[in-house]
């Protein structure tokens, strides 16, 4: 941080820095994401404008909707835990900025360097499911409970194959810390060729896959969202939540999308970084400054894409029934990720 910035900074104003940092990575794309593709994208998908009046062709809308759900009433059953309802939304949002303090947004510009950082990234993910469990358990609507277990047990099928997507990067990049996992990716060659460096998209394509298809669950966006099914359960674990503890879950959900679309492209897409041929660059103590600042740019145009991939599922597939949902994630998804496991260790040996 302080070389990032290139001057003294007290500890207490690194703290700041990095508190401002992880609400701007998070909020600034979950907006981005909703006005790109919530309001545009899929309306042209549907042949339509969507919001055109807020605005310079709808730009504002967003801020609209937020000033409309904070006008509105905070409504609690009266039947509900009150304490328990009031803190679940703050539990999904809090794991979603717990989450992007191990993402890598450039050679100093990082908040955290844990060596263990995929492992925490892989455990902070399920908090989540904690707070829409005890959101669905505290409402006291059998729709919302049904909508919680669903998520549930939904979020712990797909969990394990999300880890085991993640294990051939680590078994390829020989780390679990996301920095050096950027540093393999464009530091490695791939036949021969040094100036593509070695984007683990190409050799864990079947990884990719799996961990892109695991996000959209853990999402709970179609084809899985059965959570929320809202032609069965009204809006499932969110259906008693109005105004201000609505839109937290809202932010939550999308937030969640832009960071776990972070987290892809460093595990996939070479992270912040460019092949260090390009450059001349041998290690990442000897890469520019100014990748301190391209970096996140970088970042943020790999994250659009990939979060583009989620919503275009998103708008386009119908939806799983139950027992298609765990039959995917148990009988082809995690038997598949462990022979990916299986081929990536032998020829990480044998090559």
């Amino acid at each position: 941080m302080t070389s990032l910035l290139a001057v003294e900074v007290p500890y207490w104003g690194q703290s700041l820095l990095r508190v401002l940092g992880g609400i701007v990575a998070v909020l600034l794309p979950a907006g981005t994401i909703v006005y790109l593709f919530l309001f545009k994208m899929m309306s042209f998908m549907q042949s339509r404008l969507g919001p055109m009046e807020a605005g310079p062709y709808g730009s504002m809308q967003l801020l609209a909707e937020v000033g409309k759900w904070l006008q509105k009433e905070d409504i609690i059953p009266e039947n509900a835990d009150r304490t328990i309802f009031k803190i679940a939304p703050l539990i999904v949002l809090a794991s979603t900025f717990l989450l992007v303090v191990v993402v890598p947004f450039g050679p100093d510009a990082l908040m955290t360097d844990f060596q263990a950082g995929i492992y925490y990234a892989l455990a902070i993910g399920s908090v989540s499911v904690i707070g829409i469990l005890v959101a669905g358990w505290s409402s006291a609507n059998k729709y919302s409970l049904l909508g919680g277990l669903r998520a549930a047990g939904q979020l712990i099928a797909y969990e394990l194959p999300m880890v085991l997507a993640v294990v051939g990067v680590v078994i390829q990049a020989g780390s679990m810390n996301l920095q050096q996992i950027v540093v393999a990716q464009n530091t490695y060659e791939i036949f021969g060729l040094d100036w593509i460096g070695m984007p683990f998209v190409i050799t864990q394509c079947v990884g990719f896959v799996i961990f892109m298809i695991a996000v959209q669950a853990e999402l709970t966006q179609p084809p899985f969202d059965m959570p929320i099914a809202e032609s069965e359960l009204v809006s499932g674990y969110m259906t008693e939540y109005s105004g201000f503890r609505f839109l937290t879950f809202f932010i939550a959900e999308f937030a969640t999308a832009g960071v776990f679309a972070f987290i892809a492209a460093v595990l996939f897409l070479g992270g912040w970084g460019v092949p260090f041929s390009w450059f001349g660059w041998d290690t990442v103590d000897s890469v520019d400054n100014w990748m301190n600042v391209v970096g996140p740019i970088i970042m943020l145009t790999k994250m659009m894409l990939l979060v583009g991939i989620i919503m275009w599922v998103r708008f386009t597939y119908p939806r799983f029934r139950e027992d298609q949902l765990q039959q995917f994630a148990w009988k082809v998804l995690i038997p598949v990720s462990i022979l990916n496991i299986a081929v990536t260790a032998i020829l990480k040996v044998a090559v």
